[in-house]
């Protein structure tokens, strides 16, 4: 038999503090199954055809496949820095891309080391005429309060701000995006596409078991005190 005398005041504390843990584990296990259905549907729409933009069809999601027949301007491609998976510098070239009924969108057409820098090495690469490209569609992070100023003497940015890049060549933009060219080879062999990298954080099941954790110590302690005080025993 177990006698049980809770301090009520302790017990009404540590009742709200366990709700709220086990409320906050629960949470965290509904954004897990958030999370993973997220990353199924970008999984799908990265193996689907791509959608047209050419008949004025817009992607409803991001890293959705499309597929644009325009021209590039290539008088006003801009790089934003970034680096490879070695950390050595790359630069993202970024260029207008206008299609028929006369949208334009930002394509990143790939990456090109320093020494390709200068479009003039190469000139195999910087496609003129009428262009069928194939990309995936993302919202490029905006740039932040660290990040440095553009260099607009060079057209290098540092972030693929694409509305300060599109703002400072006058140019319109049908979207706030970037198309990412996918990695069918360029003339020249740069730049070089196919740089779409999916990564999302999936730490949900980690702070979930956090939280539960934290619940279960919660109730440790209560019980252990109210031993120590003798008001919780077995007759």
């Amino acid at each position: 038999m177990v006698a049980f005398r809770p301090f009520p005041a302790l017990t009404a504390a540590c009742a709200a503090l366990f709700a709220v843990l086990v409320g906050l584990g629960i949470w965290q296990l509904e954004r897990l199954q958030w999370k993973l259905a997220l990353i199924a549907q970008v999984n799908r729409n990265l193996q689907a055809a791509p959608l047209s933009l050419d008949a004025g069809a817009q992607p409803r999601m991001e890293y959705e496949r499309v597929a644009l027949t325009g021209r590039f301007d290539n008088a006003k491609e801009a790089y934003a820095f970034a680096t490879d998976e070695t950390g050595a510098p790359v630069y993202h070239v970024l260029v207008p891309l206008t299609v028929g009924d006369g949208r334009t969108f930002m394509v990143d057409r790939g990456i090109v080391p320093k020494e390709e820098l200068d479009p003039m090495t190469r000139r195999a690469g910087l496609l003129a005429g009428t262009v069928h490209l194939v990309g995936v569609w993302r919202t490029p992070d905006a740039p932040g309060a660290f990040t440095p100023r553009p260099d607009l003497a060079h057209r290098i940015w540092y972030a693929r701000d694409v509305q300060g890049i599109a703002k400072a060549d006058g140019v319109t933009l049908a979207a706030p995006v970037v198309i990412e060219a996918d990695a069918t080879p360029n003339p020249g062999g740069w730049p070089k596409g196919g740089q779409t990298v999916v990564a999302f954080r999936n730490e949900h099941l980690q702070y979930a078991i956090t939280w539960f954790a934290l619940a279960a110590v919660l109730l440790g302690v209560y019980l252990a005190y109210h031993v120590s005080r003798g008001r919780l025993r077995l007759r």
